[in-house]
């Protein structure tokens, strides 16, 4: 984390790209939020196993949205949060996946909009943008703005379960799928089936668990994270996964490493 050099402390290289809260690279949202408000949880993760029940604000008869998306302050840092633990897999799918074949995407569940700007970034032809909750709108943005990429990146407003999506040549769902039941889960990739052309792709990303289960250790922990945020969440498999997009429609599927544990599962229509 530190380099020493005669009685002086200065940041390692990975520190001073990751850990610098004025670059774009800063990786510590995820981090603050752990400390802030997830450590407490976990501490009730043997309640969590015993009962099968979410361990957070849900105890105190809040909703977990609810909480975060009706207090700013609290919804910056999870939007902060979101970007840092997202920005590995944005920059990989910026560069692995296809892009040269699309015009048009947008990323389902945004948040500040790290995915929309790296890509972008990426391939000055495509043009998109996210689609949250409208309280999202201003910190999306902003945070477009400061990259001057607001020409070619819209924020679209909606809830993905109440509102059609988008339509766009490529749809994003990074992290949203394992908030959610199974029923839940093929909900949102038929919504995103019906919303795609012919042709077009559905990108899914998380902290993808490896078919034997197995070797993702950080996949399954984030399942049992999900045990204690929320009711019937879970983490998955590539080949789950895979087998929920054929069965709501989708051709063909493929599975490919991303960054770190994450990965993943693109369906075309």
């Amino acid at each position: 984390m530190l380099e020493r050099q005669d009685g002086r402390y200065s940041n390692t290289p990975e520190t001073d790209l990751f850990l610098d809260r004025a670059k774009p690279s800063y990786i510590g949202g995820i981090l603050e939020m752990a400390n802030a408000r997830l450590y407490p949880f976990w501490g009730l993760l043997t309640e969590a196993l015993r009962t099968g029940k979410p361990q957070n604000e849900i105890k105190s008869g809040e909703d977990l949205f609810e909480a975060l998306y009706t207090d700013q302050a609290r919804l910056k840092q999870f939007m902060h949060a979101m970007t840092g633990v997202s920005m590995g897999s944005a920059m990989a799918i910026a560069h692995k996946f296809p892009w040269q074949n699309y015009q048009t995407f947008i990323d389902i569940g945004c948040a500040e909009g790290g995915l929309p700007v790296q890509v972008a970034l990426a391939h000055q032809h495509l043009a998109g943008g996210g689609f949250d909750l409208p309280v999202v709108q201003p910190i999306f943005e902003e945070y477009v703005a400061s990259f001057g990429l607001s020409d070619r990146l819209k924020f679209y407003s909606g809830d993905f379960f109440a509102d059609p999506l988008p339509r766009a040549d490529v749809l994003i769902m990074g992290h949203i799928l394992h908030d959610w039941n199974l029923d839940e889960k093929k909900t949102l990739l038929t919504k995103a089936y019906q919303s795609l052309s012919k042709g077009g792709a559905l990108i899914v990303y998380e902290t993808i668990i490896d078919d034997e289960r197995r070797q993702n250790a950080h996949g399954l922990l984030m399942s049992l994270n999900m045990l204690i945020e929320m009711q019937g969440g879970f983490d998955y498999t590539g080949a789950d996964c895979s087998s929920w997009m054929r069965d709501v429609g989708f051709s063909e599927t493929y599975v490919e490493h991303l960054a770190g544990p994450e990965s993943m599962v693109v369906g075309i229509k």
